[in-house]
Parts: structure tokens; sequence; C-alpha cells
């Protein structure tokens, strides 16, 4: 029987699987790989394609309300029923938070599950779901070890000057200060920089573009700044999170619209962004294809943010010699990619047209004096690369 690792990403309605053959080193290819969507309803499905992007699993799960638990329960018994030369020998979760106790990938026990747990205040919205899959899996393979891969470790080497907020020192104590999220992807990449430019170790911001985004700055591959915070709605403009904000409007709307906490959080992280300014969609496909001077805007809105954030991330970094663009927008959007670009001219940057079409791995004309690449993020094989490491496997 062959071995593989397992890894989990558990959001709040859905669950993302892929399974690494066990190889020195892993593969970048996942065996299989999928999503279980519409956790919490009575429409719950789960579809996955092999390798060669056939589909090789596309059912309902059924139940009324069917939680986490019946979820990873189907996703096992149908692994067990179709996938049988496979043997899972470790798991690699996702967890957004690690706070300031994890800087590293962790095998999970009882204690650290246990400080999971009380990171839940800090991420409300992702982090119960992230522990909710490790207790359903443990349950379900209980002598299968677990490890825990953190989104904020990445942005732990930041300067302290940069995780702290001009907020009384009282509440900087209890943990309210920037954390920064997308730490897989940035770690991935920051891994995979020296194969793409010969100046991975100089001064890099990347751009992780999706439906999530934000931005990172790297001085020797290490963080020195990025544009996500505290939360995941601080820097950029995203499909339906509002990015940056005057936290005065957040008390303005408190104050005179009689907007609760639960209002508040729906607006700002579900109503805005992309599809807040546009009114049409969150989908930068959608937004581009669009005529509407609504979609116009949204796009617009969208890369001079990016524009901004950089030229305060360039700061922090003490100049840049390459910008990257990764996720699944800065990898598959070469208008954004061309409009970014284009702000970009003071900096010596100039963009390789063609190049840029094609979503070449460099994008940048030889003249430039800023690198620019594209390259594609592999977060589940950064989860199968931590266990493998940690386990010694």
């Amino acid at each position: 029987m062959k071995q593989a690792i397992l890894t989990i990403n558990a959001g709040s309605s859905s669950i993302k699987f892929a399974l690494f053959p066990l190889a020195k080193p892993i593969s970048p290819e996942a065996e299989f790989s999928g999503q279980i969507d519409g956790i919490g309803t009575s429409a719950t499905k789960m579809v996955a394609k092999d390798r060669s992007g056939a589909r090789i699993a596309d059912q309902a799960i059924p139940g009324e309300q069917v939680s986490h638990d019946q979820a990873f329960d189907a996703l096992l018994k149908w692994f067990q029923a179709t996938q049988t030369g496979w043997q899972i020998i470790a798991v690699g979760h996702r967890v957004v938070h690690g706070g300031d106790r994890y800087s590293q990938p962790t095998v999970i026990d009882a204690t650290v599950l246990a400080h999971l747990t009380s990171f839940i205040p800090l991420a409300p919205l992702h982090e119960p779901h992230n522990v909710a899959g490790i207790r359903a899996l443990q349950a379900l393979m209980p002598d299968v070890p677990q490890v825990a891969c953190f989104d904020t470790a990445f942005h732990r080497s930041q300067p302290d000057v940069a995780q702290v907020f001009g907020l009384p020192r009282a509440l900087t104590a209890e943990g309210i200060k920037r954390y920064g999220f997308h730490g897989l992807s940035y770690e991935f990449i920051a891994r995979a920089l020296p194969e793409h430019s010969h100046r991975a170790n100089g001064r890099v911001v990347v751009a992780h573009l999706g439906n999530g985004a934000s931005m990172a700055a790297m001085v020797n591959r290490k963080c020195v700044a990025t544009t996500l915070g505290f939360s995941t709605i601080d820097g950029l403009l995203m499909g339906t999170r509002c990015g940056n904000l005057d936290p005065g409007v957040v008390l303005h709307l408190m104050e005179t619209k009689g907007y609760s906490v639960k209002d508040m959080t729906r607006i700002l992280y579900k109503e805005s962004g992309l599809l807040g300014v546009s009114g049409i969609s969150q989908d930068m496909r959608t937004l581009l294809a669009s005529e509407a001077p609504e979609a116009r805007e949204a796009v617009e809105l969208f890369c001079y943010r990016i524009v901004r954030e950089l030229g305060s991330l360039i700061a922090a970094a003490g100049g840049i010699d390459a910008l990257v663009f990764t996720g699944g927008i800065g990898e598959h959007a070469a208008e954004v990619r061309r409009r970014v670009c284009l702000q970009l001219g003071w900096l010596g940057l100039q963009l390789d047209a063609e190049a840029n079409a094609r979503h070449a791995n460099v994008i940048s004309a030889g003249q430039s004096q800023v690198d620019v690449l594209v390259i594609p993020t592999n977060e589940e094989w950064m989860m199968a690369h931590h266990a493998q490491t940690l386990l010694a496997l």
C-alpha cells in the first residue's frame, strides 16, 4: 500500500483537501484534490479530481445541516471505498492564526489544540473551523499524526515596530496587533524565488491576489512588512472585503445607522470589496468583461490600492528588486498586472506585454530595473512538505 499525506483547509462552509504521495521531495502535483461545499446546509456536495484533471468524485452529502464532522466522515468513507491503494500517514492542516506563540509548523497534541482554541477570539470567522477540522480528523483517525501549518507564522519575522498599532499598551499586551496572513503562500513563493530570479534574496514585494488579497515585502526572503493586520479585512480591496478603511467610518455607521457588530461584520466581510463597489460581482473575470462603469471603477480601485500599498511596502523594504504576482487573480489576470505595472514606471519597471499576455514566469522587459514575475503558489504542497519535514517521513 502506498503512503501519502493528506492536506486540509477547513473554512466556515467548505473544506479543501489534497493527497500527496510520500516521496523525497514531495511532488508539487497532488494525487487528487477536491472540495466539499455547502457545509451547514442541506446542499452539501463533494467534488474531487485526479492529477490529470479527471473528475473522480461528484456526490451530495445527505443531511439537513451537514456539520464539519459529517463532511469529514463522508470524505474518509469515500477515500476508503475508492482509493484502496493509499494509506494516509499524516495530515497537514492550514490554521489561520498561530498568535504570538507559533512561528513554525507544529505537531498537534492536546496542549497545542488548547492553544489553537484560545486563539478563536483573534480570528472568530476562521479559527473555529480550523479547530473543528482537527478535532473531526482526530476522532476519525486517532493514530495518524496531524500538523498545524500557520498562516501567520511567516510574518513573525517582521520588526516589532511593524506589528504594533497606536493603541494603549494594555490592548497590545492582550494581542491586539498586526499579524498578517496568507503566510503559507508567501512561504512557498520565498522558497521558489531563487529558481526564477537572481535577485531572490534582495528586496521583493509579493502580491497574493485572489478573492482574499494581500501583499508582503521580503528582504532575504524574510517578511519585513505586510498589508493584512489583526484581521483579514485590512489592506487591499478584495472580492467581498473592504480593505483599508478609516475606523471612523465604522464608528459613524454604528452611531448614525444603529448598525450592530454583526451588521458591520456582514458589511465589511461579505458585502464590500469588488462586489460592493461594482454592485455586480466579486469575480474579477466578470468585471473585466463588463462594460458597466461600476465594474470599471471596481477594477480601477483594486489596481490603485495595489499601487498605493506597494509604495508603502517598498519604503519598508528600502527599495525593490523584484515584484511577484501570485494567487488566482495574480496568476491569471494579465490585464490587472498590466494596469498595476503601468503605474510603476517611476521605479524603472517595464513590462513585456507579450510575456504578460501569455502568463510567462518572467514578464518584465529586458531593460526593466525591477524583475516582474508570475509564480503560481501552492499552499497545499507547503502543508505536505511541513508535515513530512516535521514528522521525518
